[in-house]
């Protein structure tokens, strides 16, 4: 048990601060709804963000994978962190300015064709996010949580006052004040997108100086062997990566491809389905916070000789608490909505619960991927990451054009499902674990009941007070349930264990 405490403590100081970054820059979406109400821009924004996060694969090349695998060796610690950072330093470099002088024809290829500075701006937010993921990945492994939270949180908190400075104050103040200053700071016709993705880059230069001091006393040792042992380990991940982005983020770039573009409406759609995938964030964020503790700890604790027994009972916990985020989200949806401040953006709210079960299975399948990095077998999960990739493509392809966003939420379902499984049989073969997996999968089951019963019966009576009744009855029926069925193991647990 003394394991597990470690990891919470992990996740709550790593994944903590990872979780309130992204609920403050969640909080910017009400805000830009509102602003980009009434235009494609919101659209145009998902498209770009949703390219960035796919080049960024690309520049990082799995080299923070590596870190936490390749660190526990003693042998190669005082040359490892010098020769990826120059890896990541060169490949930056190349891809960036690749980006740059290819931004006409990216520009065109994602729809943003009259706003090509979308990817000059687009390539220096990669950069410097991409050189700041090494000294966060050193951070969590020196453990110190303080200095990683300050950074992430103080980063995010730039953003929002920087995006609200672009959007709100500069037009007022340009307005007013014609001829002052703030006409070679703003300019209404590059339009808003290019002032949220200025926000950003600035943002990022300025969480890259914050980590400058990890860089003192850089050595300029590149160990060119190891370097080719990590680029044997890692590019798999790399191919890996690639698939996860087209799994997350390539459903709108398709879903802009595929739909009519008469006038701007398929433009309006990815917004609708962005906005709305936004409403899965608690259990994304989860999973997100989830990720930074584990990473490092799984590596450390494949050394001890209950390792695998320590993965299982991870396993059941995390299913545990995801699946009551679903229910926390999905029963009260009616209020979860209004962080949408565009009305008719409600619309797409149908794919909520789809997506929140989708992201449990992502979350899941973190878990099982341990298999193949501490066999060092990475190729499989480029396949089955692959695989996944592949069932994303075909069924936004085929059915975008009839169900719209529709496709794209069950396409990232079936996807992360089909992801989860083959992982799961794969991984049972190589490295064993003892998964309780019949009951985690009869608790996924109940929840997605409870989901079904709920919505059935607030369709018959449309009743608000109802709903939320309803809702919370089925919630701590479902918390009562676990504690009965899982008091043993609650038991265990120091806190929990005083009120059990």
């Amino acid at each position: 048990m003394s394991s597990i405490k470690k990891l919470a403590g992990e996740t709550v100081w790593y994944g903590a601060s990872s979780i309130l970054a992204k609920f403050l820059n969640y909080m910017l979406t009400p805000y830009l709804a509102l602003k980009f109400r009434g235009t494609p821009e919101y659209g145009e924004m998902s498209l770009v963000y949703a390219t960035i996060s796919f080049v960024n694969i690309g520049v990082l090349f799995g080299l923070d994978y590596a870190y936490f695998r390749y660190i526990q060796r003693k042998e190669v610690q005082n040359d490892l962190y010098p020769t990826l950072l120059i890896s990541l330093l060169t490949s930056t470099i190349l891809i960036t300015t690749l980006i740059i002088i290819l931004r006409v024809p990216l520009a065109d290829y994602i729809d943003v064709a009259k706003h090509p500075h979308y990817i000059t701006l687009s390539a220096f937010l990669i950069a410097f996010d991409a050189l700041s993921a090494l000294p966060f990945a050193r951070l969590r492994h020196e453990g110190r949580p303080r200095r990683f939270a300050l950074i992430r949180v103080s980063g995010i908190l730039l953003n929002i006052a920087l995006t609200y400075f672009f959007l709100s104050v500069c037009p007022s103040l340009l307005k007013t004040h014609p001829n002052s200053i703030i006409g070679l700071i703003y300019q209404p016709k590059l339009g808003f997108v290019t002032y949220v993705l200025l926000a950003n880059v600035l943002q990022n230069f300025f969480q890259l100086i914050l980590l400058s001091p990890l860089l003192k006393g850089f050595r300029w040792t590149f160990n060119f062997p190891l370097w080719k042992e990590i680029m044997i380990y890692a590019l798999p991940l790399t191919i890996a990566g690639f698939g996860g982005m087209i799994n997350e983020t390539f459903d709108r770039i398709m879903l802009d491809r595929r739909l009519p573009h008469t006038g701007d409406f398929a433009a309006y759609q990815v917004g609708i389905y962005s906005g709305c995938y936004k409403l899965s964030l608690l259990i994304t964020l989860f999973v997100q916070a989830f990720r930074m503790g584990a990473e490092p700890f799984f590596f450390r604790q494949s050394v001890e000789d209950n390792a695998q027994r320590t993965y299982a009972r991870v396993m059941k916990f995390f299913v545990i608490l995801v699946s009551g985020m679903f229910l926390f989200v999905s029963l009260y949806l009616d209020i979860w909505k209004y962080f949408i401040t565009d009305h008719s953006m409600w619309a797409g709210l149908k794919v909520v619960p789809i997506l929140l079960f989708a992201n449990i299975f992502l979350g899941i399948y973190y878990n099982l991927s341990i298999w193949y990095k501490l066999s060092k077998s990475t190729r499989a999960g480029a396949y089955i990451t692959l695989i996944g990739a592949g069932i994303t493509l075909i069924i936004n392809y085929l059915f975008i054009p009839r169900f719209s966003y529709m496709a794209s939420a069950w396409a990232t379902f079936i996807c992360y499902g089909s992801m989860m499984v083959l992982s799961f049989i794969w991984g049972q073969k190589v490295y064993r674990v003892p998964y309780a997996w019949k009951k985690l999968v009869a608790y996924m089951v109940i929840v997605a009941m409870i989901y079904g019963i709920h919505h059935f019966l607030t369709g018959l009576w449309k009743n608000n007070m109802f709903s939320l009744g309803l809702a919370t009855l089925f919630t701590l029926s479902y918390a009562f349930f676990i504690v009965r069925v899982e008091k043993r193991e609650f038991q265990r647990l120091p806190v929990v264990r005083r009120w059990l």
